[in-house]
Parts: C-alpha cells; sequence; structure tokens
C-alpha cells in the first residue's frame, strides 16, 4: 500500500499549498509505488509540472525523494508511464524561481536538467531546503 502513503503524503502539501497546479494524482502516485524498493523511505513528497513552460498544465508528475533518490513520476494518459530517477552522486545543483503566483524549480545534473513548475511559490523554500540537506548529507556521505 505505497501508493497510499504516497497520495496522502502529495494531498498534504496540496492543501498545504492549494495553488501549485497538479491533475490525476491518484495515478502517478501508483507509478512511483510501483518503482520503489521495498526498504526505500519516503523522506518528502510533492507535485508540480515537469516543463519549463509556466503555461502548459499537461504534465503534473509526483515527486518523493526518498532516502536514496529522487523521483519522479508521471502517468501517461492513454497507456504508459514516465519514470525519473536522480540519486546525489548525479545531483550537480538546484536552482529556483519565483513568480507572481508559482515557482519553478530547475536541477542540473550530470545528464540532464529537470525542469517543475507550477508550484505555489511560499512552497518553494521548504522544497528547497529539504532536497538541499538531503543531497548535501548524501554526497558527503559518498565522498567518505
Amino acid at each position: 500500500m505505497r501508493e497510499n502513503e504516497i497520495y496522502q503524503q502529495i494531498m498534504a502539501f496540496k492543501r498545504k499549498y492549494p495553488k501549485t497546479v497538479a491533475w490525476r494524482l491518484k495515478k502517478h502516485c501508483a507509478v512511483l509505488a510501483m518503482h520503489l524498493d521495498p526498504d526505500e523511505k519516503i523522506l518528502y513528497a510533492f507535485t508540480g509540472q515537469k516543463n519549463d513552460n509556466p503555461l502548459d498544465f499537461t504534465n503534473t508528475n509526483a515527486i518523493v525523494l526518498t532516502d536514496r533518490r529522487l523521483l519522479m513520476a508521471c502517468k501517461r494518459l492513454v497507456f504508459g508511464y514516465f519514470i525519473t530517477s536522480i540519486t546525489p552522486d548525479m545531483y550537480n545543483d538546484m536552482e529556483v524561481a519565483g513568480g507572481i503566483i508559482w515557482g519553478t524549480l530547475t536541477i542540473d545534473t550530470v545528464k540532464e536538467v529537470v525542469v517543475l513548475s507550477d508550484i505555489q511559490k511560499e512552497a518553494m523554500p521548504e522544497i528547497e531546503n529539504t532536497i538541499s540537506e538531503y543531497m548535501e548529507n548524501a554526497k558527503k556521505e559518498l565522498n567518505k
């Protein structure tokens, strides 16, 4: 029942930040649940649009930070899904931009740049602090 655990955490985020644009969250959470390892611990969950266009509302992703990685999942409308996994060794840095209503989170990795948009701007410090703290600690452990 990992799907329900993820869904509850994402809905708590949506209740706290209701201006965040997100659709079909239960379906996206089911994709995440399929890809989580049985002993993987969920540290934080949120949602947003995985694109760099604030007017494009069609790419909702459910996002979880676990004790091993950052996972983003999107269930396609008809069939199939997309999943992105960012492990601490692939993480470079993050940029946060706040607008009038929404903020954008840009995560730079070794292989790609991931942009998460249409997230209520008041949520941005919480997301940035949580991800940065985890990645900083995980990278220290990797370097030991």
